[in-house]
């Protein structure tokens, strides 16, 4: 069964928030892992796109945008919609809702985001959950 990590994230500005989800893909990808981010629209998808080149000085994190020629050849993949990649071990979730796909994979890490609306539909997602017997793991971050 699929299991849910919940961080629990300060209110902060959205570049604090989307260079923590980096440092989670990072060590998710260091450790070998196959991993998806959800995006929740095109803007964010293209924001995380050039951030994960660039949010280290020393290196980076290979990816590639899901229909891309290079996405069958990275572990790590961003998309928006309902397309997922055929292999991967972790959904970083940074859509507002639960996606119907999230049980494909073995954990899904969510953000209770960067303001009170984000923390608001983690609440949300978090219930969704909870209510239907998942595994969760509350994480202060």
């Amino acid at each position: 069964m699929t299991h849910i990590d919940f961080h629990v994230r300060p209110i902060q500005a959205q570049r604090e928030h989307d260079l923590f989800i980096c440092k989670l893909v990072a060590k998710a990808w260091q450790d070998g892992q196959r991993v998806h981010l959800h995006c929740q629209d095109h803007h964010a998808q293209t924001a995380l796109d050039e951030l994960l080149w660039t949010f280290q000085e020393t290196s980076f994190v290979p990816h590639a945008v899901l229909g891309s020629a290079a996405a069958t050849s990275v572990a790590v993949t961003l998309g928006v919609g309902e397309e997922v990649p055929d292999i991967a071990q972790v959904l970083v979730n940074l859509h507002p809702e639960v996606p119907p796909f999230f049980s494909q994979f073995e954990q899904v890490i969510e953000s209770t985001g960067a303001d009170e609306n984000t923390k608001t539909r983690a609440r949300q997602r978090y219930k969704f959950y909870k209510d239907r017997g998942y595994s969760i793991a509350m994480i202060n971050a």
